[in-house]
Protein backbone atom coordinates (compact mmCIF):
# COMPACT_ATOMS: atom_id res chain seq x y z
CA UNK A 1 0.00 0.00 0.00
CA UNK A 2 3.11 2.51 0.49
CA UNK A 3 4.09 1.90 -2.30
CA UNK A 4 0.92 2.59 -4.28
CA UNK A 5 0.44 5.43 -2.21
CA UNK A 6 4.49 6.56 -3.42
CA UNK A 7 3.72 5.69 -6.43
CA UNK A 8 0.20 8.07 -6.90
CA UNK A 9 1.82 10.93 -5.68
CA UNK A 10 4.48 10.75 -8.28
CA UNK A 11 2.28 10.35 -11.23
CA UNK A 12 0.59 12.85 -9.99
CA UNK A 13 3.71 15.40 -9.35
CA UNK A 14 4.21 14.27 -13.34
CA UNK A 15 0.88 14.90 -14.19
CA UNK A 16 0.88 18.46 -12.97
CA UNK A 17 4.99 18.73 -14.54
CA UNK A 18 3.61 18.07 -17.90
CA UNK A 19 0.33 20.29 -17.63
CA UNK A 20 2.81 22.86 -16.80
CA UNK A 21 5.02 22.53 -19.72
CA UNK A 22 2.15 22.12 -22.11
CA UNK A 23 1.26 25.83 -20.75
CA UNK A 24 4.51 26.72 -21.27
CA UNK A 25 4.40 25.37 -24.73
CA UNK A 26 1.58 26.37 -26.48
CA UNK A 27 2.67 30.15 -25.22
CA UNK A 28 6.26 29.97 -26.36
CA UNK A 29 4.93 32.89 -28.90
CA UNK A 30 2.63 35.18 -26.59
CA UNK A 31 4.85 38.38 -25.47
CA UNK A 32 5.21 38.89 -22.03
CA UNK A 33 4.34 35.30 -20.98
CA UNK A 34 6.50 34.00 -18.20
CA UNK A 35 7.62 30.56 -18.06
CA UNK A 36 6.03 28.39 -15.31
CA UNK A 37 7.52 25.26 -13.38
CA UNK A 38 6.68 22.84 -10.52
CA UNK A 39 8.14 23.04 -7.03
CA UNK A 40 8.52 19.28 -6.10
CA UNK A 41 8.85 18.45 -2.21
CA UNK A 42 9.52 14.79 -0.61
CA UNK A 43 6.74 13.63 1.60
CA UNK A 44 8.12 12.97 5.07
CA UNK A 45 7.17 9.81 6.88
CA UNK A 46 5.05 10.02 9.88
CA UNK A 47 6.62 10.14 13.02
CA UNK A 48 5.92 6.40 14.14
CA UNK A 49 7.21 5.04 10.99
CA UNK A 50 10.90 4.71 11.46
CA UNK A 51 11.49 2.13 8.96
CA UNK A 52 9.69 3.95 6.18
CA UNK A 53 11.38 5.84 3.21
CA UNK A 54 8.95 7.98 2.97
CA UNK A 55 5.80 8.95 1.94
CA UNK A 56 6.30 10.10 -1.90
CA UNK A 57 6.70 13.37 -3.82
CA UNK A 58 4.30 16.76 -3.22
CA UNK A 59 3.89 19.15 -5.34
CA UNK A 60 4.33 23.01 -3.12
CA UNK A 61 3.54 25.27 -5.78
CA UNK A 62 3.76 25.91 -9.69
CA UNK A 63 6.36 28.28 -9.92
CA UNK A 64 6.70 31.94 -12.17
CA UNK A 65 10.06 32.44 -13.21
CA UNK A 66 9.98 36.40 -12.88
CA UNK A 67 13.26 38.48 -12.01
CA UNK A 68 12.00 41.57 -10.68
CA UNK A 69 15.62 43.65 -11.44
CA UNK A 70 15.49 42.48 -14.93
CA UNK A 71 11.89 43.41 -15.68
CA UNK A 72 12.79 46.94 -14.49
CA UNK A 73 15.80 47.32 -16.42
CA UNK A 74 13.52 46.35 -19.31
CA UNK A 75 11.13 48.76 -18.62
CA UNK A 76 13.76 51.78 -17.60
CA UNK A 77 14.91 50.90 -21.45
CA UNK A 78 11.52 51.55 -22.81
CA UNK A 79 10.78 54.37 -21.18
CA UNK A 80 14.16 55.88 -22.50
CA UNK A 81 13.63 54.34 -25.92
CA UNK A 82 9.84 56.30 -25.75
CA UNK A 83 10.99 59.35 -25.10
CA UNK A 84 14.21 59.47 -27.68
CA UNK A 85 11.56 57.84 -30.26
CA UNK A 86 8.65 60.98 -29.47
CA UNK A 87 10.77 63.33 -31.20
CA UNK A 88 12.17 61.37 -33.83
CA UNK A 89 9.76 62.22 -36.09
CA UNK A 90 9.38 66.35 -35.26
CA UNK A 91 13.03 66.28 -35.88
CA UNK A 92 13.10 64.70 -39.26
CA UNK A 93 10.24 67.20 -40.57
CA UNK A 94 11.73 69.96 -39.02
CA UNK A 95 15.16 69.56 -40.40
CA UNK A 96 14.10 69.20 -43.71
CA UNK A 97 11.79 71.99 -44.13
CA UNK A 98 14.16 74.09 -42.72
CA UNK A 99 17.02 73.05 -44.65
CA UNK A 100 14.93 72.91 -47.70
CA UNK A 101 15.82 75.68 -50.58
CA UNK A 102 12.28 76.64 -51.06
CA UNK A 103 11.87 77.55 -47.40
CA UNK A 104 15.20 78.76 -46.30
CA UNK A 105 15.43 82.11 -44.80
CA UNK A 106 18.95 81.86 -45.99
CA UNK A 107 18.26 80.91 -49.60
CA UNK A 108 16.05 83.93 -48.94
CA UNK A 109 18.11 86.67 -47.45
CA UNK A 110 20.74 85.89 -50.39
CA UNK A 111 18.12 86.37 -53.39
CA UNK A 112 16.85 89.61 -51.32
CA UNK A 113 20.76 91.11 -50.91
CA UNK A 114 21.28 90.18 -54.25
CA UNK A 115 18.52 92.13 -55.92
CA UNK A 116 19.82 95.12 -53.70
CA UNK A 117 23.27 94.68 -55.07
CA UNK A 118 21.54 94.75 -58.45
CA UNK A 119 19.52 97.52 -57.83
CA UNK A 120 22.69 99.31 -57.01
CA UNK A 121 23.80 99.40 -60.25
CA UNK A 122 20.87 101.96 -61.75
CA UNK A 123 19.42 103.24 -58.42
CA UNK A 124 16.63 104.54 -60.54
CA UNK A 125 15.35 101.66 -62.70
CA UNK A 126 12.06 101.03 -61.65
CA UNK A 127 12.13 97.24 -62.50
CA UNK A 128 15.42 96.84 -60.58
CA UNK A 129 13.31 98.10 -57.43
CA UNK A 130 10.34 96.20 -58.46
CA UNK A 131 12.57 92.91 -57.79
CA UNK A 132 13.62 94.34 -54.86
CA UNK A 133 10.24 94.60 -53.34
CA UNK A 134 9.59 90.93 -54.88
CA UNK A 135 12.32 89.03 -53.45
CA UNK A 136 11.08 91.28 -50.11
CA UNK A 137 7.70 89.55 -50.48
CA UNK A 138 8.99 86.21 -51.09
CA UNK A 139 11.62 86.74 -47.93
CA UNK A 140 8.24 86.95 -45.97
CA UNK A 141 6.43 84.80 -47.84
CA UNK A 142 9.22 81.96 -46.53
CA UNK A 143 8.90 83.38 -43.22
CA UNK A 144 5.19 82.65 -42.83
CA UNK A 145 5.76 79.07 -44.68
CA UNK A 146 8.40 78.43 -41.69
CA UNK A 147 5.60 80.04 -39.09
CA UNK A 148 3.11 77.66 -40.07
CA UNK A 149 5.62 74.41 -39.50
CA UNK A 150 5.80 75.75 -36.01
CA UNK A 151 2.18 76.13 -35.48
CA UNK A 152 1.80 72.43 -37.20
CA UNK A 153 4.27 71.47 -35.02
CA UNK A 154 3.08 72.82 -31.40
CA UNK A 155 -0.72 71.82 -32.48
CA UNK A 156 0.40 68.11 -33.21
CA UNK A 157 2.54 67.79 -30.38
CA UNK A 158 -0.55 69.73 -27.94
CA UNK A 159 -2.67 66.51 -29.52
CA UNK A 160 -0.38 63.29 -29.09
CA UNK A 161 0.25 64.76 -25.81
CA UNK A 162 -3.23 64.65 -24.86
CA UNK A 163 -3.50 61.00 -26.42
CA UNK A 164 -0.55 59.77 -24.90
CA UNK A 165 -2.67 61.14 -21.00
CA UNK A 166 -5.87 59.18 -21.85
CA UNK A 167 -3.91 56.24 -22.87
CA UNK A 168 -1.87 56.40 -19.44
CA UNK A 169 -5.17 56.92 -17.81
CA UNK A 170 -6.42 53.74 -19.37
CA UNK A 171 -3.16 51.55 -18.39
CA UNK A 172 -2.80 52.71 -14.58
CA UNK A 173 -6.34 52.00 -14.32
CA UNK A 174 -5.97 48.48 -15.53
CA UNK A 175 -2.85 48.22 -13.17
CA UNK A 176 -4.93 49.19 -10.07
CA UNK A 177 -7.97 46.57 -10.98
CA UNK A 178 -5.02 44.03 -11.95
CA UNK A 179 -3.36 44.62 -8.24
CA UNK A 180 -6.98 44.11 -7.12
CA UNK A 181 -7.34 40.72 -8.46
CA UNK A 182 -3.81 39.71 -7.59
CA UNK A 183 -4.27 40.32 -4.41
CA UNK A 184 -7.11 38.67 -3.56
CA UNK A 185 -6.22 35.54 -6.00
CA UNK A 186 -3.17 35.79 -3.44
CA UNK A 187 -5.39 35.48 -0.64
CA UNK A 188 -7.01 32.36 -1.85
CA UNK A 189 -3.56 30.84 -2.25
CA UNK A 190 -4.50 30.56 -6.30
CA UNK A 191 -2.09 30.50 -9.15
CA UNK A 192 -1.75 34.09 -10.10
CA UNK A 193 0.92 33.61 -12.85
CA UNK A 194 -1.28 34.55 -15.94
CA UNK A 195 -2.33 37.69 -13.79
CA UNK A 196 0.98 38.91 -13.02
CA UNK A 197 1.86 38.43 -16.87
CA UNK A 198 -0.85 40.59 -17.60
CA UNK A 199 0.17 43.06 -14.91
CA UNK A 200 3.84 43.42 -16.18
CA UNK A 201 2.41 43.27 -19.78
CA UNK A 202 0.63 46.72 -19.01
CA UNK A 203 3.77 48.23 -16.85
CA UNK A 204 5.66 47.81 -20.13
CA UNK A 205 3.07 49.78 -21.80
CA UNK A 206 2.84 52.10 -19.80
CA UNK A 207 6.43 52.27 -19.54
CA UNK A 208 7.13 53.77 -22.78
CA UNK A 209 4.70 56.58 -22.39
CA UNK A 210 6.02 57.53 -19.24
CA UNK A 211 8.76 56.33 -16.81
CA UNK A 212 8.00 54.58 -14.03
CA UNK A 213 9.41 54.03 -10.56
CA UNK A 214 7.86 50.46 -9.45
CA UNK A 215 7.83 48.64 -5.82
CA UNK A 216 5.92 45.80 -4.86
CA UNK A 217 3.72 45.65 -1.71
CA UNK A 218 3.13 43.29 0.61
CA UNK A 219 -0.31 41.80 -0.41
CA UNK A 220 1.44 40.99 -4.25
CA UNK A 221 0.68 44.40 -5.51
CA UNK A 222 2.28 47.07 -7.22
CA UNK A 223 3.03 50.60 -6.68
CA UNK A 224 3.98 52.67 -9.12
CA UNK A 225 5.17 56.77 -8.81
CA UNK A 226 6.94 58.99 -11.17
CA UNK A 227 10.28 60.35 -11.31
CA UNK A 228 9.13 63.13 -9.10
CA UNK A 229 7.59 60.94 -6.62
CA UNK A 230 3.91 61.75 -7.80
CA UNK A 231 2.22 57.88 -7.23
CA UNK A 232 0.48 56.95 -10.28
CA UNK A 233 -0.85 53.64 -9.21
CA UNK A 234 -1.36 52.33 -5.46
CA UNK A 235 -2.81 49.18 -4.28
CA UNK A 236 -6.08 49.35 -6.18
CA UNK A 237 -6.24 53.06 -6.59
CA UNK A 238 -4.46 55.24 -9.62
CA UNK A 239 -3.98 58.55 -10.56
CA UNK A 240 -5.88 60.86 -13.02
CA UNK A 241 -3.25 62.54 -15.84
CA UNK A 242 -4.71 65.62 -17.62
CA UNK A 243 -3.71 68.37 -19.51
CA UNK A 244 -4.67 72.15 -19.72
CA UNK A 245 -4.19 74.81 -21.99
CA UNK A 246 -2.89 77.96 -21.16
CA UNK A 247 -2.68 81.41 -22.85
CA UNK A 248 0.38 81.27 -24.05
CA UNK A 249 -0.51 78.43 -26.36
CA UNK A 250 1.24 75.86 -23.81
CA UNK A 251 0.06 72.57 -21.76
CA UNK A 252 0.07 72.33 -18.23
CA UNK A 253 0.33 69.00 -17.25
CA UNK A 254 -1.42 67.66 -13.80
CA UNK A 255 -2.33 64.81 -11.81
CA UNK A 256 -4.69 63.87 -9.67
CA UNK A 257 -4.35 61.59 -6.50
CA UNK A 258 -7.18 60.99 -4.07
CA UNK A 259 -7.36 64.79 -2.53
CA UNK A 260 -3.60 66.00 -4.19
CA UNK A 261 -3.09 67.69 -7.18
CA UNK A 262 0.05 67.69 -8.25
CA UNK A 263 1.65 69.95 -11.17
CA UNK A 264 4.14 68.44 -13.17
CA UNK A 265 6.84 69.05 -15.71
CA UNK A 266 5.96 67.39 -18.76
CA UNK A 267 10.23 66.93 -20.29
CA UNK A 268 10.81 65.78 -17.15
CA UNK A 269 8.47 62.57 -16.94
CA UNK A 270 10.15 60.31 -18.99
CA UNK A 271 8.85 57.99 -21.90
CA UNK A 272 7.31 59.36 -24.82
CA UNK A 273 5.61 62.38 -22.54
CA UNK A 274 8.36 63.48 -21.75
CA UNK A 275 9.78 63.65 -24.96
CA UNK A 276 7.03 65.69 -26.45
CA UNK A 277 7.57 68.34 -23.40
CA UNK A 278 11.60 67.88 -24.25
CA UNK A 279 11.11 68.43 -27.48
CA UNK A 280 8.57 71.39 -27.63
CA UNK A 281 10.32 73.24 -24.87
CA UNK A 282 13.97 72.96 -25.70
CA UNK A 283 13.81 72.27 -29.65
CA UNK A 284 10.74 73.82 -31.11
CA UNK A 285 9.80 76.86 -29.06
CA UNK A 286 13.46 77.87 -29.28
CA UNK A 287 13.52 77.91 -32.75
CA UNK A 288 10.28 79.14 -33.41
CA UNK A 289 11.38 82.29 -31.15
CA UNK A 290 14.90 82.58 -32.96
CA UNK A 291 13.18 83.00 -36.40
CA UNK A 292 10.78 85.02 -35.63
CA UNK A 293 13.60 86.78 -33.57
CA UNK A 294 15.64 87.25 -36.45
CA UNK A 295 13.24 88.23 -39.18
CA UNK A 296 11.70 90.70 -36.60
CA UNK A 297 14.85 92.45 -36.21
CA UNK A 298 16.00 92.43 -40.00
CA UNK A 299 12.55 93.94 -40.28
CA UNK A 300 13.06 96.81 -37.57
CA UNK A 301 16.59 97.21 -39.05
CA UNK A 302 15.65 97.55 -42.79
CA UNK A 303 12.75 100.07 -41.53
CA UNK A 304 15.13 102.30 -39.59
CA UNK A 305 17.72 102.83 -42.35
CA UNK A 306 14.70 103.54 -44.92
CA UNK A 307 13.71 106.20 -42.68
CA UNK A 308 16.71 108.25 -43.14
CA UNK A 309 16.50 107.94 -47.26
CA UNK A 310 14.73 109.32 -50.05
CA UNK A 311 12.49 107.82 -52.81
CA UNK A 312 12.57 108.98 -56.27
CA UNK A 313 10.26 111.89 -55.47
CA UNK A 314 12.67 113.29 -52.67
CA UNK A 315 9.93 112.16 -50.18
CA UNK A 316 11.05 110.69 -46.88
CA UNK A 317 11.92 106.86 -46.91
CA UNK A 318 8.84 104.58 -45.90
CA UNK A 319 8.66 101.48 -44.15
CA UNK A 320 8.99 98.14 -46.57
CA UNK A 321 8.45 95.78 -43.68
CA UNK A 322 5.21 95.99 -40.71
CA UNK A 323 5.57 93.53 -37.61
CA UNK A 324 2.07 92.73 -36.13
CA UNK A 325 1.93 93.65 -32.75
CA UNK A 326 0.01 90.91 -31.83
CA UNK A 327 1.55 87.26 -33.27
CA UNK A 328 5.20 89.10 -34.29
CA UNK A 329 4.95 88.26 -37.75
CA UNK A 330 6.64 90.33 -40.29
CA UNK A 331 4.41 91.48 -43.57
CA UNK A 332 5.35 93.25 -46.79
CA UNK A 333 4.00 97.28 -46.47
CA UNK A 334 1.89 98.33 -49.33
CA UNK A 335 4.69 100.30 -51.05
CA UNK A 336 5.19 101.17 -54.76
CA UNK A 337 8.78 100.63 -56.93
CA UNK A 338 9.34 104.99 -56.53
CA UNK A 339 8.72 105.13 -52.85
CA UNK A 340 11.69 102.47 -51.97
CA UNK A 341 14.39 105.62 -50.21
CA UNK A 342 17.30 104.37 -51.73
CA UNK A 343 18.66 108.05 -51.80
CA UNK A 344 20.62 109.37 -49.52
CA UNK A 345 20.19 112.87 -50.60
CA UNK A 346 16.52 114.34 -51.65
CA UNK A 347 16.39 115.29 -55.74
CA UNK A 348 18.72 112.89 -56.20
CA UNK A 349 17.27 109.65 -57.76
CA UNK A 350 20.53 108.36 -58.62
CA UNK A 351 22.06 108.52 -55.38
CA UNK A 352 22.54 105.02 -53.75
CA UNK A 353 23.74 106.01 -50.67
CA UNK A 354 20.74 104.49 -48.75
CA UNK A 355 21.00 101.68 -50.95
CA UNK A 356 24.84 101.17 -49.84
CA UNK A 357 23.31 101.24 -46.07
CA UNK A 358 21.06 98.62 -46.57
CA UNK A 359 22.97 96.32 -48.19
CA UNK A 360 25.79 96.54 -45.54
CA UNK A 361 22.66 95.13 -42.91
CA UNK A 362 23.54 91.58 -44.26
CA UNK A 363 27.05 92.00 -42.16
CA UNK A 364 25.68 93.66 -38.80
CA UNK A 365 25.42 91.84 -35.93
CA UNK A 366 22.39 90.87 -34.28
CA UNK A 367 21.17 89.33 -31.07
CA UNK A 368 20.05 85.68 -31.63
CA UNK A 369 18.14 83.22 -28.58
CA UNK A 370 20.68 80.48 -28.55
CA UNK A 371 23.03 81.12 -30.74
CA UNK A 372 24.44 84.62 -29.20
CA UNK A 373 25.63 88.02 -31.58
CA UNK A 374 25.82 86.51 -35.09
CA UNK A 375 25.38 88.28 -38.22
CA UNK A 376 21.75 88.48 -40.20
CA UNK A 377 23.81 86.70 -43.20
CA UNK A 378 25.12 84.26 -41.17
CA UNK A 379 22.19 83.55 -38.36
CA UNK A 380 19.86 80.90 -40.11
CA UNK A 381 22.68 79.16 -40.92
CA UNK A 382 23.55 78.76 -37.85
CA UNK A 383 20.14 77.60 -36.53
CA UNK A 384 19.62 74.96 -38.75
CA UNK A 385 22.83 73.94 -38.15
CA UNK A 386 22.28 73.56 -34.39
CA UNK A 387 19.32 71.76 -34.91
CA UNK A 388 20.74 69.35 -37.09
CA UNK A 389 23.13 68.36 -34.31
CA UNK A 390 20.73 68.16 -32.11
CA UNK A 391 18.57 66.08 -34.60
CA UNK A 392 21.72 63.72 -34.98
CA UNK A 393 21.88 63.68 -31.76
CA UNK A 394 19.05 62.14 -30.84
CA UNK A 395 18.77 59.55 -33.63
CA UNK A 396 22.34 58.50 -32.13
CA UNK A 397 20.89 57.71 -28.71
CA UNK A 398 17.56 56.37 -30.24
CA UNK A 399 19.68 53.96 -31.83
CA UNK A 400 21.60 53.04 -28.37
CA UNK A 401 18.48 53.10 -26.31
CA UNK A 402 17.00 50.80 -29.27
CA UNK A 403 20.02 48.45 -28.63
CA UNK A 404 19.75 48.31 -24.77
CA UNK A 405 16.10 47.87 -24.59
CA UNK A 406 17.04 44.57 -27.11
CA UNK A 407 19.53 43.48 -24.54
CA UNK A 408 17.51 44.02 -21.81
CA UNK A 409 14.42 42.08 -23.13
CA UNK A 410 17.26 39.01 -23.92
CA UNK A 411 18.05 39.02 -20.43
CA UNK A 412 14.45 39.04 -19.23
CA UNK A 413 13.61 36.32 -21.62
CA UNK A 414 17.08 33.98 -20.26
CA UNK A 415 15.10 34.03 -17.02
CA UNK A 416 11.50 34.31 -17.97
CA UNK A 417 11.52 33.11 -21.44
CA UNK A 418 10.33 29.86 -23.07
CA UNK A 419 13.08 27.53 -24.26
CA UNK A 420 11.51 25.47 -26.58
CA UNK A 421 14.25 22.62 -26.40
CA UNK A 422 14.55 22.59 -22.69
CA UNK A 423 10.79 22.30 -22.70
CA UNK A 424 10.82 19.68 -24.69
CA UNK A 425 13.77 17.61 -22.66
CA UNK A 426 11.71 18.34 -19.65
CA UNK A 427 8.66 16.72 -21.10
CA UNK A 428 10.39 13.72 -22.11
CA UNK A 429 11.87 13.52 -18.28
CA UNK A 430 8.60 13.88 -16.67
CA UNK A 431 6.87 11.72 -18.87
CA UNK A 432 9.26 8.86 -18.50
CA UNK A 433 8.35 9.51 -14.56
CA UNK A 434 4.62 9.20 -15.17
CA UNK A 435 5.65 5.75 -17.05
CA UNK A 436 8.14 4.79 -14.12
CA UNK A 437 5.26 5.59 -11.08
CA UNK A 438 2.41 3.69 -12.99
CA UNK A 439 4.96 0.95 -13.42
CA UNK A 440 5.41 1.03 -10.03
CA UNK A 441 1.68 1.15 -9.06
CA UNK A 442 1.19 -1.99 -11.95
CA UNK A 443 4.24 -3.73 -9.89
CA UNK A 444 2.26 -3.27 -6.43
CA UNK A 445 -0.92 -4.32 -7.55
CA UNK A 446 0.92 -7.59 -8.84
CA UNK A 447 2.37 -7.92 -5.28
CA UNK A 448 -1.17 -7.47 -3.33
CA UNK A 449 -2.24 -9.95 -5.89
CA UNK A 450 0.10 -12.84 -5.03
CA UNK A 451 -0.13 -11.97 -1.28
CA UNK A 452 -3.97 -12.37 -1.43
CA UNK A 453 -3.62 -15.66 -3.29
CA UNK A 454 -1.06 -17.12 -0.42
CA UNK A 455 -3.59 -15.96 1.87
Amino acid sequence: MRMTSNALSGASAAQAALNTISQNISNVMTPGYSRQGVVLSPLAAASGDRLSAGSGVDVLAIRRYSDTYKNLQMWQAQSQQGQLAASREYFQQLEQVMGSSGTSLSAGLDKFYAALNAASVEPASLPLRQQVISEADALVRRSDNLNRVFAVQLASVGEQRAAVVGQINVLSQQVAQLNQKVAAAEAMNSNVAGLLDERDRRIDALAELVDVRVSTLGDGSKSISLPGGAPLVVGDTAAALSVEAQQNGSQLLTLQFANERFVLSDERVGGTLGGLGDYEKNVLRPQLAAVQSLMGQLATRTNEVLAGGFDLQGQAGKPLFMIGASDGAVRLAPLTAEALAFSSLAGSPANSGNLNALIAIREEKVDVATLGRVSFGDAYAQLVGQLAIASQQNKASLGTATAVRAEAESAWKSTSGVNSDEEAVNLIEFQKMYQANMKVIAVAGELFDSTLAIL
